[in-house]
């Protein structure tokens, strides 16, 4: 199974559809919310030069904001 980091923050609509499609496929993740977690938030735009939410970092490839399609591809995820 992949690694799978999201990177989020509270009141962010699309991290809660990108948590929520997770969720629905079944697909373990690590959530690290950048409003709380300093860290994350260093996390976030050093390594992965992102400053949006939602970012999903799936073994080191790292996607910034929800494609359904993208996310399918990538998980492969085949319905």
């Amino acid at each position: 199974m992949a690694e799978i980091i999201v990177y989020s923050q509270p009141d962010c609509p699309p991290c809660k559809i990108m948590k929520m499609f997770l969720d629905e496929y079944g697909i373990s993740y690590t959530e690290k919310n950048i409003k709380t977690d300093k860290q994350a938030m260093k996390e976030l735009t050093k390594n992965h030069k992102s400053y949006s939410t939602p970012t999903i970092v799936i073994d080191g490839k790292v996607i910034i904001g929800f494609d359904q399609a993208i996310l399918k591809n990538e998980l492969n995820i085949h319905d």
